[in-house]
């Protein structure tokens, strides 16, 4: 594998994190017409960086490919909701958390996680780079920023 810096701090990616083989683009679904085609498998090696300690992919296609319009919503699943709900309760009770608070969630979907946290007037704020399932979260009344999380967010 090449050598890749890290998309945050620029230091170099030595360290893997896990390497989980390789895996077609998630939500790159196939027309009929394209059934008997060869499909592109990407690298999943997920690295780690030593200075800032973010985990990440090299990135081998453009995120615009992967999220234009998003197929997965994890509102779809009551289990994934029972433990979101469950999840907010603990992390509440643990941290202490109250409405003097905002919790942020990157890659935050529909609003699945953010809506519970809402719902006990904690402040909330999602971003979401794929802009249709964003829209769902604003539509649940779920502050959402539709652009990809990096840097130029957090100056």
């Amino acid at each position: 594998m090449e050598s890749v810096s890290c998309r945050f701090c620029t230091e170099q990616l030595d360290n893997t994190f896990i390497d989980l083989g390789t895996s077609p683009l998630s939500n790159a679904y196939l027309k009929q017409a394209d059934l008997y085609k060869q499909e592109v498998f990407y690298p999943l090696h997920v690295q780690i960086c030593d200075q800032c300690f973010l985990v990440q992919l090299p990135q081998f296609e453009a995120p615009e490919n992967i999220f234009k319009d998003y197929a997965y919503f994890s509102s779809y699943s009551d289990t994934w909701l029972k433990h979101c709900a469950s999840y907010r309760d603990m992390v509440i009770a643990r941290f202490n958390i109250n409405s003097s608070w905002q919790i942020i969630e990157i890659a935050s979907n529909d609003g699945y996680l953010l809506q519970y946290f809402k719902e006990k007037s904690i402040p909330v704020l999602g971003i979401e780079p794929a802009a249709n399932v964003a829209q769902v979260a604003q539509a649940k009344g779920i502050p959402t920023i539709s652009q990809f999380f990096g840097k130029k967010n957090c100056e």
